[in-house]
């Protein structure tokens, strides 16, 4: 069963990244970054089509000589989610990507030297239509901000972004994103309202640095959720010292739990208490497991008793009550058989790909 959020996004100017559209009424878009050597094409592709295969919406590369530049090329040729070059300081590796079929640039047109250099970057990238994203982050501000502001402040990242807005503006160029990330969690909060409050450009955000697997899921979600919730937002990165694709799953998760974006199995499970019939814990880990290549939206409800068990199923589109030896599976919201309770993995796993088949055919037909 799905839910309406009751978060009212910000209103802000669309943009796209490709086929994905960023702003305005678009859905929420998670992306990731790769960090393999992008000269190594072989090892970034697989890792984009693993990105890919997770549902990432759109995927980073850095680039940061001519050489990854020409690597860049081969790598779009055999991928197919949009992808963004990051790029710092030399102009000419952004024109070059830009040739060689880019569908956005991370760039902050004030450090790529003369506003010449920036000219040439915005007149090519107005004419095949890609955006730029601004991204702005407390660990690297100019110096002059650093010794306005004495250390890094929403404001004083907020003023940086804007520098580069200006520039941007006076080239009439709006096919703009922007990002103000910080470590902390308050200092990129903080930084993302005030600049909300000055800007209509989609939001990229993030908590920059955030950490490994566990600690970075949990500042990223209070950071990201935080804004989120007051509608502040138009695509998210969760960075993590991980996998990229934990970013991808982390992402989507943030956004099931406000009700953002539906993507994948929304798996509710009983933290498990001595009242279970089975071994909870032990069959949410092998269902997600298993259960990882599927996109479809789905709520998936597995519980250990008939305590909360029962109410939790009749409102999942697939239920599990515990029960001894055999537990009660619901299939929107109607009791229809009993599972022995050492098969409830397989007959899970079978019964929610049959549902995915079930609801692609209907497409089909409709």
């Amino acid at each position: 069963m799905q839910h309406q959020s009751p978060i009212q996004r910000r209103k802000s100017r669309q943009i796209h990244v490709g086929k994905v559209a960023i702003g305005g009424d678009a859905p929420i878009s998670v992306q990731s970054m790769t960090n393999t050597e992008t000269r190594d094409v072989a090892a970034t592709v697989a890792q984009i089509r693993r990105l890919e295969a997770v549902g990432a919406d759109i995927v980073r590369v850095s680039v940061p000589s001519m050489e990854a530049a020409e690597a860049f090329k081969a790598i779009r040729a055999q991928v197919e989610v949009p992808l963004v070059a990051d790029i710092h300081f030399d102009h000419r590796i952004a024109l070059q990507v830009m040739q060689n079929g880019v569908d956005g640039l991370r760039i902050n047109p004030g450090n790529i030297g003369a506003i010449d250099k920036a000219r040439l970057v915005v007149e090519m990238a107005k004419d095949k239509g890609i955006p730029i994203r601004i991204g702005v982050n407390a660990g690297s501000l100019e110096k002059d901000l650093q010794e306005k502001y004495g250390e890094p402040t929403p404001e004083a990242l907020v003023e940086s972004a804007l520098r580069h807005v200006a520039i941007l503006d006076e080239l009439n160029f709006h096919d703009v994103k922007i990002s103000v990330k910080a470590s902390d969690v308050f200092l990129a909060v903080d930084a993302y309202r005030l600049l909300a409050q000055k800007v209509d450009y989609p939001l990229h955000l993030g908590i920059t640095e955030a950490g490994g697997l566990r600690s970075g899921t949990v500042k990223s979600a209070i950071g990201l959720g935080l804004l989120l919730n007051e509608g502040i937002g138009d695509t998210i990165r969760v960075s993590l010292a991980a996998d990229p694709v934990e970013e991808i799953r982390v992402g989507f998760d943030i956004l099931k739990s406000l009700h953002l974006r539906q993507k994948g199995i929304n798996l509710i499970a009983c933290p498990s208490c001595s009242r279970q019939e089975f071994d909870v814990i032990k069959t949410i880990n092998a269902l997600e497991a298993r259960l990882e290549d599927i996109l479809e939206p789905m709520d998936v409800s597995v519980i250990g008793c008939v305590v909360n068990g029962i109410g939790e199923a009749k409102e999942a589109d697939i239920g599990l009550t515990g029960g001894d030896k055999r537990s009660i599976l619901y299939y929107h919201g109607k009791q229809v058989d009993r599972i022995e309770n050492n098969d409830i993995v397989d007959v899970l796993e079978k019964r929610i790909r049959a549902e995915v088949a079930a609801r692609s055919a209907a497409r089909k037909q409709g």
